[in-house]
């Protein structure tokens, strides 16, 4: 997403103080589950007190309406759990950024839902609360899914307006978006469950298909905001309720008495949609999913042959590895995924030898890899195979040989590649993702349909000791003179604010990735993903002349 004139703001907002450290969890299985139990939390939203207000309003909590829209048992690809974690701390905690978004299927359908959290700060929106929006869009639009939103909301939260509402991925951007989609054919549901007001009434009568709840509220001012501006005094229900919008003004499609009943009839309207594809069946993988554990080791420490892990993950028997004795510290095959056929590109973290003898370091890139990986990643496009990367890289070769060799050239390829193949990426991050090799290997900036990360996984332009070597190393020829003492504390600070950076839960709150998963999981996931991702292209929505209205 291109950065907004606002964005250094956001950022210095967000960064008002430092995220907690990870603690001491001694392993990928023990960092794993400190991760689940923190989701656990993050899931309980506004808490016991958000969720008694909602009671008393005659309103469900969001994660209760999810239960009763969702199909039972289905699984639901949850998108951006982690937004806006250790953010905002001058205003308090704000859970998921205080809106649930993912993939779930509905009355056998599959579909993107955006679902208010109300139990957060009255549902308001906060700028990583735009941004997670408008990733479930961009999702959408890009995997041809139908969106449901369940809306309840206070609209923008007003003390940080100027970080909301203008700009091109802010507030307004999620109409323009409900109206795009339209244009593209994607249906749109929008259920209004408690609040809709200001300019966030827009959204719902953007979509096709408008539910409302009695007792909600939909207009664009208030009792009190009417009264100030024209003198006006109105009751809430005559200017905005589900009646008056129902039998007098025609903006509501379908009048509901509760959440139940709106729900119930949200997923009878989502049944009259076409079946989506189904998907493939493939075999087993080679080895099980727990034996993850045992091939990565935390924070990518440690080396392993990357084919190890591709056992647990590919169906049994269908990786055929392309160009396996050239350029080795990437490894490039054609596999299948739950019956996908899909082209993989994985950095390799186990040391390898080129043809001439050299020995190359496990996880960095080196030319003759760069100008395989361009090559295969081209013929994955050609036949139209989806690509997934797995990332633990380091970055690429550097020094006087690999320079010689032409490693920007052959990194610029395959960047060029990348950036420029038709069919459907998805990433996951398994450890590093350091410098031009994130970029390379399908990182944010890329467009993957959906990118992951394990819980040891670390995204940052170069290694904490790296960082602080370099710019201390830049302070000493620009004049600044320290003694040894005060050299390691600002050596011990700059470590510090790497290492936090690092965190993968400092990069999912800003929405680097879109869901931490647990290894074990990411079979499941990448099936999830892939059937999303392959989905046929919008054949574009209703065209007609103008019309008389």
């Amino acid at each position: 997403m291109k950065a907004s004139r606002n964005g250094k703001a956001k950022m210095k907002r967000a960064a008002a103080a430092s995220p907690p450290h990870r603690p001491d969890v001694g392993s990928l299985h023990k960092a794993t589950a400190a991760i689940l139990h923190e989701e656990g939390q993050l899931r309980q939203g506004g808490g016991p007190a958000g969720h008694e207000r909602q009671r008393k309003l005659g309103r469900l909590a969001v994660r209760e309406r999810l239960k009763l829209l969702l199909d039972e048992d289905a699984p639901f690809l949850e998108i951006g759990l982690w937004a806006a974690w250790g953010m905002y701390f001058e205003v308090g905690a704000v859970p998921a950024a205080g809106v649930v978004t993912g993939v779930g299927i509905v009355s056998g359908r599959r579909v993107m839902v955006v679902a208010n959290d109300a139990t957060v700060k009255a549902g308001a929106f906060f700028p990583a609360t735009c941004k997670k929006v408008l990733r479930a869009q961009r999702i959408a639009a890009r995997c041809n899914l139908p969106m449901v939103y369940l809306v309840d909301s206070a609209g923008v939260f007003l003390p940080m307006q100027d970080e909301i509402f203008p700009d091109e991925d802010d507030f307004g951007r999620i109409f323009r978006n409900n109206a795009v989609l339209s244009a593209m054919g994607i249906p749109q549901f929008a259920a209004v469950m408690g609040n809709c007001v200001a300019g966030g009434a827009y959204l719902p009568v953007l979509c096709d298909t408008t539910l409302m709840t009695d007792g909600s509220a939909l207009y664009l001012a208030g009792p009190a905001l009417v009264k100030a501006a024209i003198g006006q005094e109105v009751e809430a229900e005559d200017l905005g309720g589900a009646s008056m919008h129902a039998a007098v003004s025609g903006t509501i499609d379908f009048h509901a008495k509760d959440d139940a009943a709106c729900l119930e009839r949200l997923r009878a309207l989502v049944a009259l949609l076409p079946d989506g594809p189904k998907p493939p069946h493939g075999r087993e993988p080679a080895r099980k999913a727990e034996e993850l554990y045992e091939v990565v080791k935390l924070e990518g420490h440690g080396e392993y042959d990357v084919r190890d892990l591709l056992g647990c993950v590919v169906d049994g028997g269908s990786l055929q590895e392309y160009k396996a004795e050239f350029g080795r510290s990437l490894v490039c095959g054609y596999a299948a995924i739950g019956g996908a056929k899909v082209g993989i590109v994985a950095s390799q973290r186990a040391r390898t030898t080129s043809a001439t003898g050299e020995l190359q370091i496990g996880g960095v890139i080196y030319a003759d890899s760069a100008d395989k990986t361009a090559r295969f990643v081209m013929d994955c496009d050609q036949i139209g195979l989806p690509l997934v990367f797995f990332q633990d890289v380091q970055g690429f070769m550097v020094g006087r040989d690999s320079e010689q060799h032409g490693i920007i050239r052959s990194g610029a390829k395959l960047v060029n590649a990348v950036s420029n193949v038709r069919v459907p990426k998805v990433t996951v991050v398994i450890g590093g993702s350091f410098g031009a090799g994130h970029y390379a290997l399908c990182g944010k900036a890329f467009d993957p349909a959906f990118i992951f990360a394990w819980p040891g996984a670390r995204y940052a332009v170069m290694g904490a000791g790296q960082a602080a070597g370099t710019l201390l190393g830049l302070a000493q020829r620009n004049g600044t003179k320290a003694d040894g003492e005060n050299l390691a504390a600002l050596r011990k600070k700059i470590e510090a604010e790497y290492t936090a950076q690092m965190d993968i839960r400092y990069g999912a709150a800003r929405g680097w990735v879109d869901a931490i998963i647990a290894p074990e999981t990411t079979r499941e996931v990448l099936i999830t993903a892939l059937s999303c991702a392959t989905r046929p292209a919008p054949g574009g929505g209703f065209r007609g002349g103008v019309m008389q209205v």
